[in-house]
């Protein structure tokens, strides 16, 4: 039943307005239903909300504007999928105890992934060989997932006779490399966990000259298999002068002995200046002399991370300190190209060289899967590959044979229709 109802000072969202602008309306009509008398309802100071309907039934309009196809949106698209998967990221640290590896870590990600650790003394180091140590943790940030694997390696370089400590880490490296190259090869392929090595920080003693010679051939080792990141580790016991004299002589080492590290890839032409900028800094700040710590102390009115001396505060975050915020900038900020060359570069020279040494391929072209454990097909996999051959040249031999029968049948059938008729 309809009834008129007076509204006074109601605001209301126009229809014809495609922004939020409330439009008072005085003297409305309004259909109360419910209502089976005609009665006047004075409503005073209302707000009714009146949905904005562009499209009419049955009808189809274009919300862009004339010229616009839309692909532009496609980035968009991408970042949706991208914040619902979630990233993977690994990172492998590689240096002699005492260095601050592990509390270096928990700086970077503001997290404890060694809350039950046991340092080992020096009676259990003398004949302790190089373990790996995985540790996984799921971090987020503004609805952004990051499923970071950090391998640590104790034991490295603790022994007396360290001539063989790197052996057991270039395995893993390569053995993460054949299991994805196993899962690749396979039937699913759906939900491959990336556990590849995408990073490795590489920590430099600040006590010596330079370069030892175990890092010279650690990294000489491993640099064709990994991105190597040099650090300088508790870069606070050095004076400003001395540690631009350390990173000098490792950087001179470097070029002389041919060890490939990271480069951070050069800014494009049309980026801004800004970004420009820092990636200047980030390339000029390599090798990275860093401070970890994760207590909080309170200097200049304000609680920081650091380090608290007699003469004063080592602030962590300070870049007037030390480089660990470059560190953490470059990491983060070129999480992507590290990946990416992993994939593009040390993971496809892995896969050429494997393919070519222990690959197999079917009788029709395909990548059968490898072994795991990367030393071969196994014997009852090889006896399964040739079966399936041996099958497929079967049917392929039935097939000739079916083959020659319908022809000669089919010229004996041509004969006799070619012969005289009675």
């Amino acid at each position: 039943m309809e009834v008129l109802v007076p509204l006074i000072h109601m605001k209301v969202l126009a229809p014809h307005i495609r922004m939020k602008v409330l439009v008072p309306l005085i003297h409305m009509q309004v259909l109360v239903p419910h209502n089976p008398m005609k009665v006047l309802v004075p409503l005073i100071h209302m707000q009714v909300l009146v949905p904005h309907n562009p499209m009419k039934q049955g009808q189809f309009t274009n919300p862009e504007t004339p010229g616009y196809v839309g692909f532009a949106n496609l980035p968009n698209q991408v970042h949706r999928k991208s914040v619902k998967k979630g990233f993977e990221f690994t990172l492998m640290v590689v240096g002699e105890s005492g260095l601050g590896k592990s509390t270096l870590i928990n700086s970077l990600f503001l997290t404890d992934l060694y809350p039950e650790r046991v340092i080992p003394g020096a009676a259990e180091k003398i004949e302790r060989t190089v373990q790996i140590e995985a540790s996984t943790v799921e971090i987020e940030e503004r609805g952004v997932k990051l499923r970071l694997t950090v391998v640590d390696t104790p034991g490295y370089g603790d022994a007396i006779n360290s001539q063989d400590c790197f052996s057991t880490i270039i395995s893993y490296i390569d053995d993460q490399f054949e299991r994805y190259l196993h899962d690749e090869s396979g039937l699913n392929r759906r939900h491959i966990v990336d556990n590849r090595v995408h990073c490795c920080f590489y920590f430099i003693s600040p006590l010596g000259h330079g370069l030892k010679p175990l890092d010279v051939q650690f990294m000489k080792a491993i640099h064709n298999k990994v991105n190597v990141v040099p650090v300088i580790a508790k870069a606070d016991t050095l004076t400003l002068r001395e540690r631009e004299r350390l990173k000098r002589r490792i950087l001179d080492e470097i070029d002389e002995h041919g060890i490939k590290i990271y480069h951070l890839p050069d800014a494009e032409s049309d980026e801004d200046e800004d970004f420009k900028e820092q990636t200047r800094i980030l390339k000029a700040s390599i090798p990275f002399a860093v401070v970890g710590s994760n207590q909080q102390i309170e200097a200049k009115g304000k609680k920081v991370r650091g380090r608290l001396y007699p003469w004063g505060v080592v602030e962590v975050e300070n870049p007037e300190h030390n480089d660990f915020l470059k560190l953490r900038i470059m990491l983060i900020t070129h999480m992507q190209d590290l990946q990416e060359v992993t994939q593009d570069l040390h993971y496809e020279n892995f896969r050429s060289d494997r393919l070519k040494r222990g690959g197999r391929l079917s009788s029709h072209g395909y990548i059968l899967p490898l072994s795991p454990a990367g030393k071969g097909p196994e014997p009852e996999e090889m006896d399964k590959d040739m079966i399936l051959q041996e099958k497929e040249a079967e049917l392929r031999r039935m097939q000739e044979m079916i083959a020659k029968m319908q022809a000669q049948m089919q010229k004996q059938g041509d004969g006799e229709g070619d012969g005289p008729h009675a």
